[in-house]
């Protein structure tokens, strides 16, 4: 028999733990003196002492405690409670990372003025895509040549425009910091587009740095004075007109509809010239029968690529008379949209 202060030494438990689990009804000694109230041991105790001692240093729950010293009849089930306690504390030590990572986001986000978005990958490759068919190509105007990311109350918005369309995307996201708007190149976003293929997409953006995770390497956003999209739609009117339209049908009838050419700044380009029947059905008219004041004109490769970044299925164009712009969107889909400037007959 050993008395507690020697299985304290030889266990690693203090005396009072001792005592704290024979009243837990953990360790309970094989003899206690009732005069003395002395507590003494068998030796083969000792190994549920250690194994108590052990158990308490990794945080073990007293409970689970007292159910492992009854496994130490079974190996088996003993390595396997150990194994189930080894991966709660693997689980909470990868929770732990992630919060301190969250902390010191945190942090930065404050000392360095920085705005973390983060969304799924595809929700900010389908925005770009429906987006960038419109960023302008004139190298006369490189003030149009790349995409405006705007985040706003937990929103991601994209718009790219080139003065005769504009295209605006919008998805939900995790937003860390104030609100912010960056001026991309377009160079950065069409190296972008490609690398969004994982499950999420995060984005650090400052005053001075864009960087896309995954993505390319950080760019500085453009210094200019990009127009303001949420005045430009606001100047909107209600539409007169919505039609319902198969997009391949359409795309159809335009691609074989005989072609209508103008100049602008001495280069040509072919319009496509569309007139809605009472019953809501779109038509296009050939040049001959072009009534300036019935029938509404508008860039025949901006309505394709417009067409086209709507997506298969049916699209709502809305329509405002001849002189308006032509709005193209998504049934049901507010998020994303674009919008072409007529062509005067």
């Amino acid at each position: 028999m050993r008395g507690i202060g020697e299985v304290a030494r030889a266990s690693g438990l203090s005396v009072s733990a001792l005592r704290f689990y024979d009243s837990a009804g953990v360790l309970v000694p094989a003899e206690v003196d009732a005069a003395t109230g002395y507590r003494r041991y068998h030796d083969d105790q000792l190994r549920a002492a250690r194994l108590i001692a052990g158990l308490r240093r990794v945080g073990m729950p007293v409970a689970e405690i007292a159910e492992a010293v009854r496994d130490l009849a079974d190996p088996s089930a003993l390595r396997r409670r150990l194994d189930r306690h080894r991966q709660r504390l693997e689980d909470g030590l990868a929770d732990a990372r992630r919060e301190l990572l969250h902390i010191h986001t945190l942090l930065d986000l404050e000392e360095k003025l920085m705005t973390r978005v983060s969304l799924p990958a595809a929700h900010l490759a389908a925005a770009i895509d429906a987006v960038r068919f419109a960023a302008g190509t004139d190298p006369a105007l490189p003030m149009l040549r790349c995409v405006l990311l705007d985040v706003t109350g937990g929103v991601l918005t994209l718009v790219a425009t080139d003065r005769f369309r504009m295209a605006v995307a919008s998805a939900d996201a995790e937003v860390e910091g104030p609100p912010i708007r960056a001026v991309l190149p377009l160079a950065f976003v069409d190296a972008l587009r490609p690398a969004l293929t994982g499950h999420r997409a995060v984005l650090d953006l400052t005053p001075d740095s864009v960087r896309a995770e995954p993505g390319p390497p950080a760019v500085e956003p453009l210094d200019i004075d990009y127009p303001d999209h949420r005045r430009l739609l606001a100047g909107l009117a209600a539409p007169t007109t919505r039609v319902t339209i198969d997009t391949a049908a359409l795309r159809d009838r335009v691609a074989a509809a005989p072609v209508v050419t103008r100049v602008h700044d001495g280069t040509p380009y072919e319009i496509a010239v569309l007139a809605v029947d009472p019953a809501g059905a779109v038509s296009l008219v050939p040049e001959d029968a072009w009534n300036g004041e019935a029938h509404l004109a508008v860039n025949r490769e901006f309505l394709l690529q417009a067409l086209d970044a709507g997506g298969a299925g049916q699209l709502v164009l809305e329509l405002d008379g001849p002189i308006k712009p032509l709005a193209v969107r998504v049934p049901g889909d507010d998020s994303r949209f674009s919008i072409l400037m007529p062509v005067r007959s």
